[in-house]
């Protein structure tokens, strides 16, 4: 296996909204905030019509990697219902293996709404429901074992979720492999700080995904060049993403600019940095350079938001050899 996964099972709900909607929906532009059930069905319920399809940022992730030919592996939790059953099946059709076993009873399958403005800027609220019941259990060391990279996204909140994430990378390093860490969102990192640089100062992350906003947060008061130094020293490679101005890959003494892919029209960012690792972990496990490796990561990305959707409306093999 090129790439295992692990994160927060959800379907994604996407509505395109003006910025007057967001703010009659209560919204504040770009901050990502949990709902509960009763607040995800009354928000569900006030949103426009929208693309609902399998995702969770983790879950994109794998899809990115099997859209470019590569081989994946998703963990994540579902509830053995309607949303789940269609989960399941969308996930297993991108050609991503999936075989966590479905919760039986508790929460619903969770879900993400996703309101994206003009601005092509993206507001989401999650509600975990299933995803929070995933458990040590539920990681396999054999799966974890066979992959070259086991890759975790940074959304902790389950103490449940966040314990298996770290037997995850325990048993990635037991087997000689390498580990990678998302930061995911800078609410995240506000969050889980502690956590993170727990796991880093421990020498348990391999890859370290972030964009500027999220390393700034990791290392507060500081500049953006004084932040990679700091980072440089804590994790092998480090990759941060910067949008429109390219990405910074650092190893060791090496220190990699590389420039965005060109995009005809940016119309929503949901799902640009999943596809970005995507593109970086496909290029890492098939023996890339680093720089090409943060090339194919751009590509990828760039192909996600020039449309509605963290789902490549393309083969992404197709789009690398063109390119």
């Amino acid at each position: 296996m090129d790439v295992l996964t692990l994160g927060n099972a959800m379907v994604d709900v996407l509505a395109l909204v003006s910025d007057e909607e967001l703010t009659g929906l209560g919204l504040e532009k770009n901050v990502w905030g949990l709902l509960d059930a009763e607040q995800a069905q009354r928000l569900y319920a006030a949103m426009p019509a929208g693309v609902e399809v399998s995702g969770g940022s983790a879950a994109n992730t794998a899809i990115g990697v099997a859209s470019l030919g590569g081989s994946s592996q998703y963990i994540g939790k579902v509830n053995d219902d309607q949303l789940g059953e269609v989960f399941v099946h969308d996930l297993r059709s991108t050609g991503v293996a999936y075989d966590t076993p479905v919760a039986k009873g508790g929460a619903p399958t969770g879900r993400c709404l996703i309101f994206v403005t003009p601005d092509a800027h993206r507001t989401m609220r999650p509600f975990l429901g299933a995803a929070h019941e995933l458990t040590v259990d539920d990681v396999r060391e054999d799966a974890v074992a066979s992959a070259q990279v086991t890759y975790a996204e940074g959304f902790w909140d389950a103490e449940c979720a966040r314990d298996a994430f770290r037997k995850a990378l325990e048993i990635a390093h037991g087997a000689g492999r390498k580990a990678a860490l998302s930061l995911s969102d800078v609410v995240c990192v506000n969050n889980f700080h502690v956590d993170f640089m727990g796991v880093l100062e421990a020498g348990q992350i391999d890859i370290l995904f972030g964009n500027e906003a999220e390393l700034l947060a990791l290392f507060p008061d500081t500049a953006l060049e004084a932040a990679v130094e700091r980072v440089r020293g804590l994790c092998p490679v480090v990759v941060v993403t910067r949008s429109e101005h390219g990405s910074i890959v650092v190893a060791g003494d090496e220190t990699h600019e590389v420039a965005a892919a060109p995009v005809d029209e940016v119309v929503d960012t949901t799902g640009a940095g999943d596809l970005f690792a995507a593109g970086f972990l496909f290029g890492l496990t098939h023996g890339e350079p680093l720089a090409r490796c943060a090339e194919l990561g751009s590509l990828c990305a760039a192909e996600v938001i020039s449309h509605v959707g963290a789902r490549p409306q393309c083969r992404l093999a197709d789009l690398v050899a063109s390119s």
